[in-house]
């Protein structure tokens, strides 16, 4: 009588197998982080923008990072260890439990709408609440003011008070500035 063992499968994993993981560093050293996990032979990309600062005296084009506090690196998991040990990196970024992999056609994306796009920049839904008024940067209606009347996905119900009448529109966030915030945000 022969009695066979059930050897359970693993799944072996590659740890030489690159993956893009976002690390989260110290508030304004994206660009220094980039620099230094360079120096360290990591492959990283810290997408960045070009904007016009204005200061009482004069303005400047400046070069700011696309996400704050954050940089993206190619790693596998040798490199993931040494990439905790550069100056300014504070750890990784955590999703269920894992590092956040981030697929390369979203780098490349990235990528392609930072060159076709150069105003872009990224706009956080947490810092717009329901009686803001906002201004809007581009299209049809650009550079009327609005209150916000309720926030759908990306898209904000905005309400215009023009001549004597209510025009109520969808606008994409993207297209909007925060002029005025009003009393409802928690800090």
């Amino acid at each position: 009588m022969e009695t066979q063992l059930s050897v359970p499968q693993f799944r072996m994993t590659n740890y030489r197998e690159k993956k893009w993981l976002v690390i989260y560093t110290k508030p304004r050293w994206e660009k220094k982080v980039d620099k230094l996990l360079k120096q360290s032979g990591i492959e990283c990309y810290c997408p960045v923008r070009d904007v016009v600062n204005q200061w009482s005296d004069r303005k400047k084009e400046i070069t700011v990072p696309l996400f704050n506090s954050y940089v993206f690196v190619h790693v596998d998991a040798y490199e993931q260890s040494r990439a905790l040990y550069v100056m300014g990196v504070l750890g990784f970024v955590y999703y269920m439990g894992k590092p956040a992999v981030v697929r390369d056609n979203v780098i490349d994306e990235i990528r392609t709408n930072l060159i076709n796009y150069k105003d872009m920049e990224i706009v956080s839904l947490q810092n717009l609440c329901i009686g803001d008024t906002v201004k809007i940067k581009g299209g049809a209606l650009v550079n009327q003011m609005g209150k916000v009347l309720q926030i759908q996905g990306k898209n904000v119900l905005m309400v215009f008070e023009t001549i004597n009448c209510a025009l109520v529109t969808r606008v994409s966030i993207q297209n909007l500035s925060v002029h005025n915030i009003s009393g409802n945000h928690e800090n």
